[in-house]
């Protein structure tokens, strides 16, 4: 299938070839203060959708599991213990600067053994076939230039049985939230950004990517177009989050 030649980057319309680059732009800039504007944004819930993406994933002693823009580890780090030594979790970035960041966290917290670090692409993953058990993805795939193709290359790299467990901003479904969500949106997290990281465009970004990642339903089709089976969503937050599911037979 022939891919277009623009995408969208936020609210601007940029040549798809570029957009890489300039993700890769904002992530260099928000890299080191990363986990803290996480905390700050969501006043530290990001850790209960974390903990709920992980509760429905599955994984179990002895799985191989890939987080995909696995950042600066939280879903690592939380899905260690229950690979145990028998397992291996593969944090990957395509952005050296989060890559460094979380492979610091995780040795500052004294992790070893049972997880290697990875730079890759999620739209060109690196793996054979049938490789992993669960694949995770937080807060990523709105950032991907051709979803389809991360969401296929996913299906490709699970073993037959495997999920994917997909947390992600999406669209507000709660009565009321959506106007109140767009004002926090596009006042607060400029102006957090600015004061903590001295970055308001990037925060500027990151609400905007939001609007443009596509709604519960929309990805859901996705992801079925892409190959998975049995796939679902679940809505956090009144719909500000939603985690989806998918299976690969």
């Amino acid at each position: 299938m022939e891919q277009p030649e623009t995408t969208h980057f936020g609210y601007q319309t940029v040549a798809a070839s570029e957009k890489a680059r300039k993700v890769a732009g904002v992530f260099d800039s928000v890299a080191s203060k990363y986990d803290v504007m996480n905390d700050l944004m969501s006043l530290g819930i990001h850790r209960l959708w974390k903990r709920f993406a992980i509760g429905i994933s599955g994984v179990r002693a002895g799985d191989r599991v890939l987080d995909l823009a696995g950042g600066t580890g939280d879903l690592t780090s939380r899905m260690l213990p229950l690979v145990g030594l028998k397992g291996l979790v593969v944090l990957s970035d395509i952005n050296a600067s989060m890559l460094s960041e979380g492979r610091r966290r995780l040795v500052d917290e004294g992790v070893i053994g049972n997880v290697v670090y990875a730079q890759v692409d999620a739209e060109q993953l690196p793996f054979p076939d049938n490789t992993f058990d669960c694949i995770t993805m937080a807060f990523g795939l709105r950032n991907v230039t051709y979803k389809e193709r991360a969401l296929a290359a996913m299906v490709r790299a699970l073993k037959p049985g495997g999920r994917a467990i997909i947390l992600e901003f999406s669209h507000p479904v709660a009565p009321g939230l959506k106007p109140v969500y767009d004002l926090y949106s596009f006042t607060v997290l400029p102006a957090l950004g600015k004061l903590v990281a001295n970055d308001a465009a990037s925060y500027r970004y990151l609400a905007e990517s939001i609007r443009m990642h596509p709604d519960q339903e929309t990805l859901l089709h996705m992801m079925e177009a892409a190959g998975f089976e049995r796939c679902q969503y679940f809505n956090l937050a009144g719909g500000v989050v939603a985690v989806h599911r998918g299976y690969k037979f």
